[in-house]
C-alpha cells in the first residue's frame, strides 16, 4: 500500500557501500534455495528499480558475480563481501534488497515466503514474484 511506504537507508558491513530505498515498512521477502542464495543465506524483497538509489560513492566498493543466465547480477561489497542487494534474475526490472542489511528502526514487520530456486521455473510460474518489482505508481 503506497500510503505505508517509508525510506529504508542500509548497506554492506563496513558501511563503504550505502543505499536507500522506498518500500512498504511491511515487506514480504523471499527465501530462496538456488545455489548462490543458499550457500549466502540471503532473505530479500524486490522493489522496482526507481525506487532504489546508490548513495555516495558506493558503486567503487562494488563487483558483480553472475552464472548460469547471467541474468541475475549479484553485487557485493570489494571490501567485506556482503551483498546487500542485488538485481535477481526473477526481476531483473528490480532490486533485491537483503532485509537483514536495512538500518533498524524502519521495517516494521517482514513476512517470509519460500522461493524454490532449485526449480526455478516452476517457482517463477507459482509464487508470482514477477510482479514485486512492478511499480504502484
Amino acid at each position: 500500500m503506497e500510503s505505508d511506504m517509508v525510506i529504508h537507508n542500509g548497506g554492506c558491513h563496513c558501511r563503504r557501500v550505502r543505499w536507500r530505498v522506498q518500500a512498504p515498512s511491511s515487506v514480504v521477502a523471499w527465501n530462496c534455495n538456488c545455489s548462490d542464495c543458499s550457500m549466502r543465506g540471503n532473505t530479500h524483497f524486490i522493489v522496482p528499480s526507481e525506487k532504489f538509489e546508490l548513495l555516495g560513492d558506493s558503486k567503487e566498493f562494488l563487483t558483480t558475480y553472475t552464472f548460469g543466465t547471467h541474468t541475475a547480477k549479484h553485487t557485493f561489497c570489494k571490501f567485506c563481501g556482503i551483498t546487500s542487494f542485488y538485481i535477481p534474475r526473477s526481476n531483473p526490472d528490480g532490486v533485491a534488497v537483503t532485509f537483514r542489511c536495512v538500518d533498524p528502526g524502519t521495517l516494521t514487520h517482514v513476512e517470509i515466503k519460500h522461493y524454490d530456486g532449485r526449480n526455478w521455473e516452476s517457482s517463477y510460474n507459482q509464487t508470482g514474484i514477477a510482479s514485486c518489482s512492478q511499480g504502484t505508481d
